[in-house]
């Protein structure tokens, strides 16, 4: 049991903090510099789009926004199947420049690029997506990244705000925090795993199909252009902005895709776990590891409670201490939707993190989405809750 405790207790340690030192100091002792330079080669931005009504058309107006020489700048958005007016937002967008890939029936994403890279005439092909908007000189900044010939792929970064019009850190959550400064330390010790999927770069010529129905678009086609030899990294100056605040059902459905997305992975291209791919050690560092966290935690809890002395006594009250707070809070969320769903409009006290509001404030501002009942209250309540980022 000790052997237990202690192989899982260092599988958790080294996923959230072994590895992110070791990068931290790789780059900071052993950096590969990226030489920048201010170039402009034709870019070809894609956009796979699907029912998006709503986000498309501010969209339209950011990239028309983006500061980079209009001769050498020439888009594609390719419609998914699309049910609703988005056919027409994009078929009225087309002219010289812009051109728009309607398809009759939805075959998801990886389809839809394909024929996006298929249909491409630039140097540089630039993945985005239709809710984040790019920083206007964004798109200039991540492609000085190709004046160095090494780097086959660039990544810019995400930025998640609690206003349009003001940026905002406190927003991020201390995850997604340590998660962007571990690509950027992985980029600058060589290449990092994977790219930003709302906003990256690669060279037309290192391109491959995307297997159909693949969902980590943004990790296999970033794979593959370390099996080509070239690097992967991240630029902190390519900003791409979102406003999206997910509520509780969202964050967790956006959980679940990922992590069904890396077992895909590995079904789908099963050589990123062999010697064609030169990041392979990193692939499992950073991204493979965090899916055994799970059972780690298990292997720590049941060891603990066999064992129940000295150090591991205390190991397992700790863990139910932190157990039993998370469980407080859910029983707290939870509560708050099921007064909403099922109170009407009675004015109930509620209580949520210190805060106090009242059902008829609740119900007003989330009719619609029930998930959201904590932003409703906290904003009733003059303590506005911020939005947690993503992965």
């Amino acid at each position: 049991m000790k052997l237990l405790f202690w192989s899982c207790a260092s599988l958790i340690v080294f996923a959230y903090s072994g590895y992110p030192i070791c990068m931290y100091f790789r780059a900071r002792f052993w950096p590969r510099p990226v030489l920048r330079a201010s170039i402009y080669p034709r870019v070809t931005i894609v956009l796979v789009v699907h029912n998006e009504e709503k986000n498309l058309p501010g969209k339209l107006v950011n990239l028309a926004d983006l500061d980079y020489p209009a001769d050498s700048l020439d888009m594609i958005i390719v419609s998914d199947g699309s049910t609703d007016e988005t056919n027409r937002i994009v078929n009225s967008w087309q002219k010289s420049g812009r051109r728009a890939v309607i398809l009759p029936e939805r075959r998801g994403k990886a389809n839809g690029l394909n024929h996006g890279m298929a249909e491409a005439q630039g140097e540089i092909i630039c993945f985005t997506d239709a809710r984040q908007r790019i920083g206007s000189d964004s798109l200039r900044n991540l492609v000085s990244n190709f004046a160095d010939p090494s780097v086959g792929c660039a990544s810019g970064e995400l930025v998640l705000r609690d206003d349009p019009k003001t940026p905002s850190s406190e927003g991020v959550g201390l995850y997604w925090r340590l998660e962007k400064n571990i690509r950027n330390w992985e980029g600058l010790a060589g290449s990092t795993v994977g790219a930003t999927g709302a906003f990256y770069a690669v060279r037309k010529d290192l391109l491959s199909p995307v297997p159909e129905g693949a969902i980590l678009d943004d990790i296999y086609i970033p794979l593959q252009v370390a099996r080509k030899g070239r690097r992967i990294i991240f630029d902190p100056r390519a900003v791409v902005y979102d406003d999206f605040k997910p509520s509780f059902k969202q964050e967790f459905r956006r959980k679940v895709r990922t992590l069904v997305g890396t077992y895909e992975l590995l079904l789908l291209a099963p050589w990123v776990l062999t010697n064609a791919n030169p990041l392979r050690l990193r692939l499992i560092c950073h991204r493979l590891l965090r899916l055994l966290v799970p059972f780690g935690l298990m292997g720590v809890f049941v060891s603990s409670l066999w064992l129940r002395q000295g150090i591991y006594e205390l190991a397992l009250v700790l863990q139910l201490v932190i157990y039993s707070l998370a469980a407080l809070s859910d029983v707290k969320y939870f509560t708050c939707v099921y007064l909403v769903k099922h109170c009407g409009r009675r004015r109930i006290r509620i209580f949520y993190h210190g805060q106090e509001g009242s059902m008829d404030a609740v119900t007003s501002l989330n009719r619609n989405d029930p998930g959201n009942v904590v932003d409703g209250i906290a904003s009733h309540s003059g303590s506005a809750q911020r939005p947690i980022s993503q992965t």
